[in-house]
Formats: C-alpha cells, sequence, structure tokens
C-alpha cells in the first residue's frame, strides 16, 4: 500500500467540521484517496500549462488556470 500524502486527522476533522457526526475509517480513506487523484490530475493539468508557456516553473496562474479548465 504507497503512503498517503494527505494526513489522515485533519482529514476527518474536516468531515466533522462539515457536520458528520461520526466517520469511519474506510469513509476518510476514501475522500484521501479521491483527493490525492484530484490533486494529481490539477497538477498534471497545471504542468501543461507550465510547459505550454515555456517555463519549468509552475505558478499560481498556472493552479488557477486548470482548476478553472477542469
Amino acid at each position: 500500500m504507497a503512503k498517503k500524502v494527505f494526513a489522515w486527522s485533519p482529514v476527518r476533522k474536516l468531515m466533522k467540521d462539515n457536520g458528520a457526526e461520526m466517520v469511519a475509517r474506510d469513509a476518510v480513506d476514501a475522500l484521501i484517496d479521491y483527493l490525492e487523484k484530484l490533486a494529481k490530475g490539477m497538477t498534471n493539468k497545471a504542468l501543461e500549462m507550465t510547459r505550454h508557456a515555456g517555463r519549468k516553473k509552475l505558478t499560481l496562474e498556472d493552479m488557477d488556470l486548470a482548476m478553472k479548465i477542469v
């Protein structure tokens, strides 16, 4: 099993702060998996913007554009 990027406790706290009184471990794990896939996809899209502009550094503008497109 690959190491997770997002920490379990803050994600669980986020879920609880948004109204979930009790949260199952597998529900937190499912959300973490989803967030990691979303972050990877968004980063790849932003990297397309970076490369298209002929740069190496991914910028806030690249991320903003990627999030608007997707």
